[in-house]
């Protein structure tokens, strides 16, 4: 397959960054143009590891040189790189998490002009593992409870997580609401009873967990655990590669995962 599309990452030496540019590099159809990492970096300079491209503290100058770029940066930088894929005209495929109001409406505004595609999770597992979330939950009456519980690994610096999140807000749309209606916050203290109908998350932190879900459905007499286990980061850089790949034939507006996977 010809060259078709040049690709970009921002925080190309992080742990989503190095698994990003390995598919990148063994898939048909893309080349990896440009990477950047922050100034302070000790590599910033020298070489993307097995490949020729120089790292590069600006970021403006990898929306320049790419046709799409792939964002897994720390919550903060999204909005100034939504505005560089609107300046460039440069698809973005964003993966960061924890995102502010702010964040969100510079996508949206970023959308305007561009393709963006953003997803708390880009594999296909946790994509249908949504999908039933939001099934049984149309399915199942408030009397059955439901509580998201995830784990991630020492360093993870949001909580709830972006998929956690996800999951909750498809358990509310099943039921026919948002979920800033029904979320309970974080339980510590005398919290008195639950309220029925209410979504409620649990956030773990340890180790080198790559990713752990789990949405409790619970009832008086029964429960229900839908259930997703990441084995190794390959499977959402996997599918952010995926997305990068799909944003070249879709007109600009904001996307998710679910519109790249046809769920």
């Amino acid at each position: 397959m010809s060259l078709s599309l040049k690709v970009g990452v921002v925080g190309c030496l992080g742990r989503m960054g190095q698994a990003i540019i390995e598919v990148v590099s063994k898939t048909d159809g893309l080349v990896l143009v440009a990477g950047s990492e922050a100034v302070t970096h000790p590599k910033v300079g020298t070489c993307i590891p097995g490949t020729e491209v120089i790292i590069t503290p600006d970021s403006n100058s990898v929306f320049e040189a790419a046709d799409v770029v792939i964002d897994f940066t720390p919550p903060g930088n999204t909005a100034a790189h939504a505005v560089l894929a609107a300046e460039h005209k440069t698809a973005l495929v964003v993966g960061t998490t924890g995102f502010s109001d702010t964040d969100n409406q510079s996508l949206d505004i970023a959308a305007e002009e561009v393709v963006i595609v953003q997803a708390g999770n880009y594999s296909l597992g946790v994509n249908l593992l949504k999908a039933l979330t939001k099934q049984v939950a149309a399915t199942l009456g408030t009397d059955w409870d439901i509580e998201i519980v995830e784990m991630h690994h020492r360093h993870k610096v949001d909580a709830p997580s972006g998929t956690a999140v996800m999951l909750g807000e498809s358990a509310a749309e099943g039921r026919g609401t948002t979920l800033g209606t029904l979320r309970t916050p974080a339980r510590e203290g005398i919290t008195g009873e639950r309220l029925e109908g209410s979504i409620g998350f649990s956030a773990l932190r340890g180790g080198s967990v790559i990713g752990e879900h789990d949405v409790i459905f619970a009832s008086g007499s029964e429960r229900i655990t839908l259930s997703h286990k990441a084995e190794n980061r390959t499977l959402f850089a996997d599918g952010a590669v995926r997305a990068a790949l799909w944003t070249a034939s879709q007109k600009k507006g904001r996307y998710s995962m679910m519109d790249v996977l046809g769920l």
